[in-house]
């Protein structure tokens, strides 16, 4: 397993893989046109994929334009943080530790730039228990909820002190 960090310009293909799987998964991720979903890779602060597109990670940081209401949510009660808005991992490809490894890649990179926290959000209307439980193993904590009524969804705010 090979993690790489994306960079532009990708390749069409990589792109319409990562995009896919995003839609696959857009219960928990949300679903982005494939133009904002490469605008999204291309502003984020880090992003990577796993092997040719096995998994997936995006993580913004508070300079990033983004008007996602889970993102500002944090932008409006942290100075600095890294948001961990989207992982997805090919459900072939689960239970090899490749989202773990996913986020042992941001906890690096965030230490990098000299961020003291990661979040993210994780939801409870409808339940996501697998990710409640990876998130808990890997000591994030609730910081707060939201209804997202537009969205038909609640979620969990979760913060993870490096």
């Amino acid at each position: 397993m090979t993690i790489h960090r994306l960079t532009a310009p990708l390749a069409p293909a990589l792109i319409d893989r990562l995009h896919a799987l995003n839609e696959a998964h857009a219960t928990e991720l949300s679903s982005m046109t494939r133009p904002d979903f490469e605008a999204l890779i291309a502003s984020a602060f880090f992003a990577a994929a796993v092997d040719d597109g096995d998994g997936l990670l995006i993580v913004c940081d508070q300079t990033t334009a983004y008007d996602s209401p889970n993102f500002l949510w944090f932008k409006a009660r942290y100075p600095a943080f890294a948001y961990v808005d989207r992982v997805a991992v090919r459900p072939l490809r689960r239970g090899e530790g490749l989202a773990r490894r996913l986020y042992e890649a941001v906890f690096a990179v965030a230490r990098e730039a000299g961020h003291s926290q990661v979040v993210c959000e994780v939801n409870f209307d409808p339940p996501n228990p697998a990710s409640d439980a990876f998130h808990a193993s890997l000591g994030f904590e609730e910081v707060g909820r939201a209804h997202l009524a537009d969205r038909g969804k609640g979620v969990r705010y979760l913060r993870l002190s490096l």
